[in-house]
């Protein structure tokens, strides 16, 4: 299937699912029961910094940027869907908006920005090599790219029968097509890529890695346990198996 087509397939199906990520995985979360932007720090001074979203979805990160003294706020989502609610989620905040592919030229500046950061939403691009290229020449000398992402592993732990088992090949990269998504009947293309991947195409982009986190548990789950659960998203298999990662990298 060429790029072109996962892209508009994927484009199709996020136009409708959109709203039932309002507000979801958004700063200073970076994911499902993982640690905070409160807790782990990974950001330079947001203040008076320009600043470019990579799938920025309903605009709430963004909105915690400006909360924060972003000076600019830029995004770039695929689905038209969201760049509306973004808009209205962000409207007086005057963001610079752009729906579009990750992967894709389309004018953004370069050497321009402070931070480049992507909440959940980096693992989505069909063509990582030229995402994280783009990125790479939007950031200003000793600029920062941020992202988090689901942890690789985590798709191929299955609860079942009160036990987690492990099925399929965390080995086996490439792109499923799903039937359905988020219990819509439209087709979308999930990328599967192994951490490895993430790392080793960031160097050959030029980046220098300053840190990876492996699905750490947010402290506000202290004390708090959950009994074996069939949920995708649990307590109970992030405690075991960590749900997402997040890189800090350096231009």
């Amino acid at each position: 299937m060429e790029k072109t087509e996962m892209l508009k397939i994927n484009k199709n199906c996020w136009d409708l699912v959109a709203p039932k990520f309002f507000g979801v995985d958004s700063l200073p979360k970076y994911g499902p029961f993982t640690v905070t932007e409160d807790e782990i720090n990974l950001f330079d001074t947001i203040k008076h910094r320009k600043v470019l979203e990579i799938g920025c979805g309903s605009g709430h990160s963004l909105k915690y940027m400006e909360e924060n003294g972003a000076q600019e706020l830029w995004g770039i989502d695929l689905s038209s869907s969201q760049i509306e609610i973004a808009k209205a989620t962000l409207k007086e905040l005057k963001p610079r908006l752009f729906c579009a592919a990750m992967e894709d030229e389309i004018g953004i500046p370069k050497d321009h920005f402070d931070i480049v950061y992507s909440i959940y939403a980096l693992g989505w691009t069909i063509d990582l090599s030229k995402t994280l290229e783009l990125i790479y020449s939007y950031l200003k000398k000793d600029g920062s790219f941020i992202f988090s992402w689901e942890h690789p592993i985590y798709p191929y732990v299955k609860c079942e029968s009160n036990s987690l088992i492990l099925k399929g090949s965390y080995q086996k990269e490439g792109y499923e097509v799903w039937d359905s998504f988020k219990g819509e009947n439209l087709p979308i293309v999930m990328p599967r890529r192994k951490l490895s991947t993430y790392i080793n195409k960031l160097v050959e982009a030029g980046f220098k890695i300053e840190k990876v986190i492996e699905g750490e548990v947010s402290s506000e789950y202290d004390g708090q346990n959950e009994d074996f659960s069939s949920n995708y998203y649990s307590l109970y298999k992030t405690r075991i198996v960590p749900n997402t990662f997040i890189i800090k990298a350096r231009k």
